[in-house]
């Protein structure tokens, strides 16, 4: 389980990584100014999507848990959708008007984060059936 869960923290990062380098690359080529920080938004994701990933795998060990990690992963997708609401009230609820630019920033990072996740929750699952 350590070992798995190494694994993925290295895949991880390196993803995200590149993902946010590839998305501020593709932003500054094209001149976009977001009104908000594209990094904190990563950050938020990242470590949210790990913590939700690491759980899953740790709680898969467990035969009264692994019925239901499906169920679980959904409920922290709603647990973490939740938490972006808290922490990003400000900068992103509070602004009256976004461009379409923005707004594409916006739910980039949380597609592939929600992929990523889907894909790690997804290979468990068939792991262990």
């Amino acid at each position: 389980m350590i070992k798995d869960v190494l694994k993925f923290i290295v895949f991880f990062t390196l993803f995200v990584l590149a993902s946010y380098q590839v998305h501020n690359y593709f932003l500054k080529q094209n001149q976009i100014q977001l009104s908000f920080s594209l990094k904190e938004i990563y950050a938020f994701h990242a470590i949210v999507s790990l913590g939700i990933c690491v759980k899953i795998r740790v709680l898969s060990s467990f035969k009264s848990f692994f019925a239901q990690l499906g169920f679980l992963y959904l409920a922290t997708f709603f647990i973490k959708l939740i938490l972006f609401a808290i922490f990003f009230y400000n900068p992103v609820f509070t602004t009256m008007h976004f461009e379409i630019q923005e707004k594409i920033a916006l739910l980039i990072p949380l597609f592939i984060f929600l992929f990523t996740e889907a894909v790690f929750v997804v290979n468990i699952i068939n792991k262990k059936s």
